[in-house]
């Protein structure tokens, strides 16, 4: 039985308990007598370690095996949930979380055997033990372990010698019967595990029924083994107790005048047979080992947006079909509605792949209350963590990506913007200090905001920072106003921080979130209010893989502007156009808006508008199209030839050789069949 092709499904399965396990922490440590979330701790803890045994990890499954005891333990009233005891959990769970990484790396759990925390866990239950509080399960696996077998293997001659001489050689053979649970589903692949446990230290030398009936599943719930090994009963017991849905394990030691030898003649086959299954075993093991996981990237999926999903696709067949049928002359009208009709499904069938990509932020957001925990016990600080729009759905790319962003936001927000108790107090704030994670839609983007009650940033410490690291002049800051000023705190290796700690402070955070923001095609600003807290603000796309463009014609050549980016687009007289410091500005709406050419930006030559303002040509007074994009609340005007309309446009990656090019974002192929650039217009701020 291959067991690798279910590998994938117990990483992502087991990431998910992981998750409700850490959740389930938090809340506990809050409400210690909280009998529910105890249960549902209980609840996964034993799910994993079925999970794990079935999977032959048993360091995973002895770990949460003792987090059981002690959970078991606390559930029945003979012991309370303190600090030291979560503490304890929660290493437990990092643990597990190492585990599972590795599993997912290499396949492996890795060698640590976690004997230090299951040392732990044992103290801890027996501090507080009752001279009669055995554990139930430890019964239920050690039943009467001098008891002898009434067994039904039959010993040949051979048999009789292998045994016999490894007993002379000092080996240990024992004679083991294993009882599985009656509401075992199933009974080989259990079998399988237990075998394979036993291989990886003894030499099992016969079985009744045969290795290959225990894995056909023909036997009833009881097979016993022969095996030899240098170890003894109380660590086969050991290595055996782990695995879940046992009833029983009974051994008994073998001596060589207990055995009864059978008169058969087929010794030599029976054994070939068990060595080849044996020799075939080791070679799955032996190629399971090597096999390195490819573990990809999976997104669970609501059945209801599938089964959408085979209705569009149903649709299109018909299309199709009506397409075909209406070659002649009396077919045109049909053709006619067909592709008005394809049209609509195309867009259906595009809303409806893009909900299958889309995941809950609550799989990005779930990580940060164990990280803003461990932060304030760090720094001694009192600081609630308030999550919302958790339900907020986002491409799956963006949810790979976001996370260390957020990371660092929320890392500085803690370090930097709260302040120490003692301080906030002498300030009249509250003792807690609040960070809150939200995000909500917004369009055709998704914002997130990481907004602190703390000191909010300082920005005449930025000005001084900036000008003392020579990244502005003193006259720079003159024209510069606040949102321009905070803006500098992203630039590399930019801090105000007096010290460095551990944490934060030297100055890569904040230009590393800036950096991965903008390479998902979002932006990210900051708003501050001295003395009263930061927010910072993240934008961005809903989906990286097909987007609505705006197409435009500059020069003989066709570019396609994200319509998330645009605000408006209008015509202005040439003639208005004004220059301010060798840029060129209108007035528009009552404020000045920057223009920018974009034959210009992205050097393309005999456009339209290649006109000098400074000059009165003949067509100084015609009017230009302007096409007005954003970022954060900056506008600017981008004057194109010619707009061909509005297009839903597959983005295409330019390669890693042309990846650098500023001002573009992509490339798309259009209709007929010809590429048009993709305008990042953040790049033009």
């Amino acid at each position: 039985m291959d067991i690798n092709q279910y590998l994938e499904i117990f990483i992502e399965e087991s990431k998910e308990h992981l998750q409700s396990m850490n959740s389930s922490l938090l809340y506990l440590e809050n409400h210690p007598e909280d009998t529910n979330t105890l249960n549902e701790i209980f609840r996964v803890a034993h799910t994993l370690k079925g999970m794990s045994a079935t999977m032959g990890f048993n360091n995973i499954a002895h770990l949460t095996h003792e987090m059981e005891n002690v959970l078991d333990y606390i559930r029945r009233g003979n012991m309370k949930v303190n600090t030291e005891i979560t503490d304890l959990l929660f290493e437990c769970f990092d643990r597990l979380e190492g585990y599972i990484n590795n599993v997912e790396a290499n396949s492996e759990e890795g060698n640590d055997s976690a004997l230090e925390l299951i040392d732990k866990l044992q103290i801890s239950k027996l501090a507080d033990i009752n001279a009669n509080g055995k554990d139930q399960d430890e019964k239920k696996i050690n039943p009467n372990t001098n008891k002898t077998i009434k067994s039904a293997i039959e010993f040949n001659e051979y048999l009789s010698n292998v045994v016999s001489t490894a007993i002379k050689d000092g080996l240990n053979v024992n004679l083991i019967k294993i009882t599985l649970d009656s509401n075992c589903m199933l009974k080989s692949a259990r079998a399988y595990i237990i075998i394979s446990t036993l291989e990886k230290f003894s030499d099992i030398v016969q079985s009744n029924p045969s290795i290959e009936e225990i894995e056909d599943e023909k036997f009833d719930l009881s097979f016993e083994l022969v095996l030899i090994t240098k170890h003894n009963e109380e660590f086969i017991r050991k290595e055996l107790s782990s695995i879940s849905e046992v009833e029983s394990i009974e051994i008994s030691p073998m001596l060589s005048e207990s055995i009864d030898i059978s008169p058969k003649n087929d010794v030599v086959n029976n054994t070939d047979k068990i060595q080849v299954v044996e020799e075939n075993k080791q070679q799955e093991n032996e190629e399971a080992k090597n096999k390195k996981s490819k573990t990809s990237k999976t997104v669970r999926v609501d059945i209801d947006r599938l089964d959408n999903l085979m209705n569009l696709v149903s649709e299109l067949i018909i299309i199709k079909t009506r397409l075909e049928d209406a070659g002649d002359e009396r077919g045109r009208q049909n053709t006619s509605e067909a592709i008005e009709y394809l049209e609509r499904i195309t867009t259906n069938l595009h809303d409806a792949v893009m909900k299958v990509r889309m995941v809950p932020i609550e799989r990005v957001f779930n990580r940060f209350p164990r990280m803003v925990r461990d932060l304030s016990k760090d720094l001694g600080k009192d600081i609630t963590l308030i999550l919302s729009g958790e339900e907020t759905e986002v491409d799956r790319t963006v949810i790979d990506e976001i996370g260390d962003p957020l990371i660092h936001l929320i890392r500085n927000s803690i370090d930097h913007g709260i302040e120490e108790i003692d301080k906030r107090l002498e300030l009249g704030k509250q003792r807690t200090g609040t960070v809150k994670l939200s995000a909500y839609p917004d369009g055709n983007s998704v914002v997130i905001e990481v907004e602190d009650d703390g000191s909010g940033i300082n920005i005449e410490k930025v000005k001084n920072k900036a000008i003392e690291r020579g990244i502005i002049t003193t006259q720079d800051t003159q024209l510069m106003d606040n949102k321009e000023l905070i803006q500098l705190l992203f630039s590399p290796g930019f801090s105000t921080a007096d010290k460095i700690s551990d944490i934060s402070g030297r100055g890569v955070g904040l230009d590393v979130v800036k950096t991965k923001i903008e390479s998902l095609g979002g932006i990210v600003e900051a708003d501050t209010t001295l003395g009263k807290g930061t927010k910072f603000i993240i934008r961005l796309p809903l989906t990286l893989a097909i987007i609505q463009a705006l197409l435009v014609v500059v020069g003989s050549e066709k570019y396609a502007i994200p319509l998330n980016s645009i605000k408006e687009i209008t015509t202005i007289e040439k003639s208005s156009i004004r220059r301010v410091q060798k840029n060129e500005v209108v007035l528009y709406r009552d404020s000045t808006l920057p223009i920018l050419r974009l034959s210009e930006l992205l050097n393309v030559p005999n456009t339209n508008n290649d006109i000098d303002i400074d000059s009165n040509s003949d067509n100084f007074d015609e009017d230009v199209i302007v096409v007005i994009v954003k970022k954060g609340d900056k506008d600017a005007g981008l004057i194109v030839d010619k707009l061909i309309g509005q297009q839903e446009i597959v983005i295409k990656s330019l390669g890693k050789y042309l990846s650098t090019i500023r001002s573009i974002a992509g490339a798309t192929i259009l209709g007929n069949g010809s590429v048009a650039l993709i305008v990042d217009t953040n790049s033009f701020f």
